[in-house]
């Protein structure tokens, strides 16, 4: 859960923030449900054998109680290594299962309607709404409808302080208002790196340029059939998941089924709409299947972006959108011309920062990464209801701590400070939303993508960001982070 705290500074117009911090307070003196039980498991062994007559007892059961203790303390890659145990056994489970590999099967036709994701997604179904055309991507077990918009924005960083602050405020008021209906599930902002397959600097010549048979035309146009496909270009999209569950009554009302669910959509595409353009942003429409399906492909084959952009009847086809094979491991993924790597944002800025902080991860050149902020909306009671949980916790906590005399550190009141703040700005009429950065990174070998990871990791370090490579999940964190579906991990 993300919150910001302001300060306003003199002689500027740009506020700094402040974000609160990733709770790491367990359910009893900061030990989470999987070390206490460790702990108690040892605990009641050291017990048992010390009234059964200790001695010989107590050396017998000493494997098992200090095992116990060592893998309720013992940290690893930041986290005890009882915490561990659930990642290890699911990764076991899929590898046992065959499932760290996919392989389209070309013979096989797939059901109708359905798109060729692997894992989870595959569940996935397409729907194409009959009055705007938008694709809508339909998941039946979360029961979610997702619609994808392009965004077209200025360079933020180029605009000076007190147009900033007026963008943000402007952002501000779009998130709200997706807060506002309860009908959202999630809503992802997604900013990626394409390569540049020179249509743009194509069609400025066309445009602009004098064709003729002189040197300078002549060596301007090579130049432009040269220097294009060497570029690359940012697009960003916003996609919006409607939870159908919650909508279910205005579901029903709106004719019931895909149908219904559509157009209640469509009424939260409108309200998002408005609200992006009364924040200076400028949607460029709700991508059509054939779109969503480039950007799918995209994402899976890098080496064909900028030919799928390039000729823009290619690749228009969600049936065939997805990878035709996927080789998972530990801490990579590898699809069909890339190398992939996921990073989450851990933590984010602990300083004041001032917006725009994001600028090193964001400008960094010659790496092809996605940076995916997904925001889940929570209704104002529900949130309520988890700050007041919070707050008994922190409390009884601290008393805990008193009675056996440890003494309370600074992240502890730090943290119950965040949760204050929290409660003020709920009270205040404010939105809550938690927030879930993930940074996937591609290249087209491993020694390249070890390379580009170092990168992005030291442009989050300038950013005052902290990273984590995630681990045994990187399939399911790729659909997360480089595909604009609203999936979750």
């Amino acid at each position: 859960m993300s919150q910001t705290t302001k300060n306003q500074q003199p002689g500027s117009d740009l506020v700094p923030v402040k974000f609160s911090r990733l709770s790491r307070r367990g359910v009893l003196l900061g030990l989470s449900a999987s070390q206490l039980i460790c702990l108690a498991v040892g605990g009641i062994t050291l017990v048992g054998a010390f009234y059964a007559g200790g001695g010989m007892l107590l050396a017998y059961t000493a494997p098992i109680w200090t095992i116990s203790a060592a893998m309720t303390w013992m940290p690893v890659a930041g986290r005890p290594v009882v915490e561990w145990i659930p990642v290890a056994g699911w990764w076991l489970w899929r590898t046992s299962g065959g499932q760290l590999i996919y392989r389209r099967r070309i013979v096989a036709p797939r059901p109708v309607g359905t798109l060729a994701l692997p894992g989870d997604a595959a569940r996935l179904r397409e729907y194409r709404d009959p009055e705007t055309g938008a694709g809508m991507i339909h998941d039946p077990h979360q029961a979610r409808l997702t619609v994808v918009c392009e965004v077209v924005h200025p360079a933020f960083v180029l605009l000076d302080p007190a147009e900033q602050a007026r963008r943000v405020n402007s952002w501000g008021r779009v998130l709200a208002t997706v807060c506002r209906s309860g009908r959202i599930g999630t809503l992802q902002v997604l900013e990626r790196t394409l390569p540049d397959s020179g249509t743009g600097l194509a069609e400025w010549w066309a445009a602009h340029g004098t064709t003729d048979d002189s040197w300078a035309s002549t060596t301007y146009a090579e130049l432009i059939d040269r220097a294009g496909p060497a570029g690359e270009r940012h697009a960003s999209t916003i996609s919006l998941s409607l939870d159908m569950k919650t909508a279910a009554r205005q579901i029903r009302t709106a004719g019931g089924g895909l149908k219904g669910a559509a157009a209640v959509l469509r009424q939260e595409m409108s309200t998002l709409t408005a609200a992006l353009r009364s924040a200076d942003l400028a949607p460029s429409g709700w991508l059509s299947p054939g779109r969503v399906a480039v950007a799918l492909r995209s994402a899976y084959d890098p080496a064909i972006a900028a030919t799928l952009e390039r000729h823009g009847e290619i690749g228009q086809s969600l049936a065939t959108a997805g990878p035709v094979a996927v080789n998972e491991t530990w801490g990579s993924l590898r699809t069909d011309t890339g190398y992939h790597a996921v990073l989450w944002i851990s933590e984010w800025p602990r300083a004041m920062v001032y917006p725009g902080f994001l600028a090193p991860v964001l400008l960094s050149t010659g790496i092809q990464r996605s940076l995916s902020l997904i925001y889940t909306p929570l209704r104002t009671d529900q949130a309520a209801r988890d700050i007041r949980k919070k707050k008994v916790e922190h409390v009884s906590d601290a008393a805990q701590r008193r009675r056996i005399g440890q003494i309370e550190d600074a992240s502890q009141t730090a943290e119950l400070d965040d949760v204050l703040q929290q409660e003020a700005d709920l009270t205040a009429g404010h939105g809550v939303l938690r927030v879930t950065g993930l940074i996937a990174v591609s290249a087209t070998s491993r020694e390249e993508l070890d390379a580009a990871v170092s990168k992005i990791e030291q442009a989050a370090i300038q950013a005052s960001c902290e990273t984590r490579r995630l681990v045994g999940q990187q399939a399911v964190a790729f659909t997360a982070a480089a595909l604009p579906l609203c999936r979750t991990l």
